[in-house]
């Protein structure tokens, strides 16, 4: 089972952009030489792959020096192409999110920050639905951009409405769980792991969706 530090860690490599094939062959890569090991500690968390991941990561960097118009020439066909989701499952997704946003910015209707912000955010999903809706031809890459960019804006309405002393709180739990394992981490993927944590939290907190396609549920579409 993946803890929720586990998974803001996975957050923090897609931010990164790190592709899903370099993470899925370091955690193989890890475990295979846990596994070799004669002496072997049971594996808590996804931290233990870190260590590779960001190893493997650096190499895949360094060999795509040079392939930059190859990399275009590859976006741009992936850009061509079918999104890898069913239409009706996307706008189900998206339908459902602008439906928890509407139900939350009535809940919230006299916190000035966070509605503003709700009422932007359910302005510009509608809009981005009806037009993946129409679309000839569905983006999926491009839908996820967009999506990813009204997260990122309900996010700061969070922190403009969330209080000193809540915040205070919030940072000093998280540093508590972080603590065991801020030594095998470096300082860059410690803070990103930080901040990712503190954003799952107060969204939990105030109970705002996630509409990436990272989290897209085709079980409930």
């Amino acid at each position: 089972m993946l803890s929720p530090m586990d998974w803001a860690l996975i957050e923090g490599w897609k931010e990164r952009g790190v592709p899903l094939h370099v993470v899925v062959r370091s955690i193989e890569h890890a475990f295979d030489s846990h596994e070799s090991k004669k002496q072997k500690r049971t594996v808590k968390t996804l931290l233990y792959c870190q260590e590779e991941v960001e190893a493997q990561y650096a190499e895949w960097l360094e060999s795509r020096v040079g392939g930059h118009e190859e990399s275009a020439a590859e976006g741009k066909k992936a850009d061509d192409g079918k999104s890898p989701f069913p239409r009706d499952a996307v706008l189900a997704h998206l339908g459902r999110s602008l439906k928890t946003l509407n139900e939350l910015n009535t809940e919230r209707s006299d916190d000035h920050e966070l509605g503003s912000g709700l009422a932007r955010a359910i302005a510009l999903l509608s809009e981005i639905k009806n037009d993946y809706a129409s679309a000839a031809q569905p983006d999926a890459r491009k839908l996820e951009d967009s999506l990813t960019g009204i997260e990122r804006m309900l996010d700061d309405a969070i922190r403009m409405s969330v209080s000193d002393s809540e915040l205070k709180a919030a940072n000093g739990e998280i540093g508590a769980q972080l603590k065991p394992y801020q030594r095998q981490m470096d300082k860059a993927a410690y803070e990103q792991t930080r901040e990712n944590l503190l954003r799952k939290r107060l969204r939990d907190h105030y109970g705002v969706p996630r509409l990436s396609l990272f989290f897209f549920d085709s079980a409930g579409a």
